[in-house]
C-alpha cells in the first residue's frame, strides 16, 4: 500500500521501534530514505543500515543504537510536510535543541544535515528535526 508521506512513515517506524525496545527496523526502501539513514549514520544516531534486495523495490533495514539500555534518538520530528513545504535559506538554517540537534534538509547537493547546508551555503527544504 503506498503511503502519502514515506518520510513521516520512516520516522515513525523508528519512533515506534525504539520505544518497542527493538534492535532494527525495517522500512520499504527508496533513495530518499537511503539519503536519510546515511545522514543518521554520519551523525551516530544509528548503527548501521543495509538495503535488502526483494522482488519490489527493496527493503531498506536500520539497526538501531541504544546507549546504556536507552535510544540515541531521543527525539524525530517531520518538518516539511506534504501539504505544506518549509525551505530555508543557508543563512536560515534552523538549531535543533539548541545545537544539540540536527536538522535533515534536502538540498541541491543532496540530503544533509543544517549545519553541513549552512558551511556549503546552500538552502533547501528542511526534512525533519532530529535530536
Amino acid at each position: 500500500m503506498a503511503t502519502v508521506d514515506p518520510i513521516s512513515d520512516l520516522l515513525t517506524r523508528i519512533r515506534n521501534a525504539h520505544k518497542a525496545k527493538h534492535r532494527r527496523v525495517d522500512v520499504p526502501a527508496s533513495k530518499m530514505k537511503t539519503a536519510i539513514a546515511r545522514v543518521l549514520l554520519d551523525q551516530k544516531y544509528i548503527a548501521n543500515y543495509t538495503v535488502l534486495e526483494d522482488q519490489k523495490q527493496g527493503i531498506l533495514r536500520i539497526n538501531l543504537k541504544y546507549h546504556d539500555g536507552r535510544p540515541v534518538i531521543m527525539g524525530l520530528r517531520r518538518i516539511s510536510k506534504p501539504g505544506i513545504r518549509i525551505y530555508r535559506g543557508a543563512e536560515a538554517m534552523p538549531r535543533v535543541q539548541g545545537g544539540l540537534g540536527m536538522a535533515v534538509v534536502s538540498t541541491s547537493r543532496g540530503i544533509m544535515t543544517g549545519a553541513q547546508a549552512k558551511k556549503q551555503n546552500v538552502g533547501g527544504e528542511v526534512l525533519a528535526y532530529v535530536w
